[in-house]
């Protein structure tokens, strides 16, 4: 693994375990209505996804859910912090820029409500919504799924036990529409 990518982990982490110790601080809600989610790759998410029915459902309310973060604004009005590292493994392709809500990160699955947005920059360098990632704090419960899709074990730099999975609604990913890393995302 390179020295970047260890890098990276080890930023991402110690950036997690500091929000761990201010995630009592009060949540930003200001400035959160949803905006049209045009911007979401409703019809690659529907291709892609070997979820059905009802399943895809969820997609489509996850897709609204997250539509008003078109900006890193948006999501840092609704308590998201930026981890300034971009997460990329040789060989397997980038997660993006993570921006993660830690009053969102416990035991509890929210389908609706993930604990990190992903953001890549464009070809102008603008910051665009490209994933959503799920971190659910292992406590003894049962394992979440997403529509039947299991989550992985572990999976982030996160100092406790607990399970992640990524859901690519904006950016089409072909390793999959759950896979933790997309090639077609690169750390500039």
């Amino acid at each position: 693994m390179s020295d970047h990518v260890l890098d990276s982990r080890r930023a991402r982490a110690a950036t997690l375990v500091l929000a761990f110790a201010v995630s009592a601080c009060e949540r930003a809600t200001a400035g959160t209505e949803p905006l049209p989610n045009a911007h979401l790759n409703h019809a690659a998410v529907a291709a892609a996804s070997p979820l059905g029915g009802a399943d895809n459902a969820l997609l489509h309310e996850l897709q609204a859910a997250v539509a008003r973060f078109h900006s890193t604004k948006q999501a840092e009005n609704a308590g998201y912090v930026a981890d300034p590292h971009c997460v990329e493994a040789p060989g397997l392709g980038g997660m993006g820029h993570h921006w993660v809500n830690q009053s969102l990160v416990d035991p509890v699955f929210d389908p609706t409500n993930p604990e990190a947005i992903l953001y890549a920059p464009d070809k102008n360098g603008k910051m665009k919504l490209i994933a959503v990632e799920y971190l659910v704090i292992n406590t003894g419960q049962t394992a979440p799924t997403f529509g039947g899709q299991p989550f992985n074990v572990g999976g982030s730099p996160i100092p406790v036990a607990h399970w992640s999975l990524h859901v690519w609604l904006a950016k089409p990913n072909p390793s999959g529409l759950f896979a933790p890393f997309n090639p077609d995302v690169d750390c500039p």
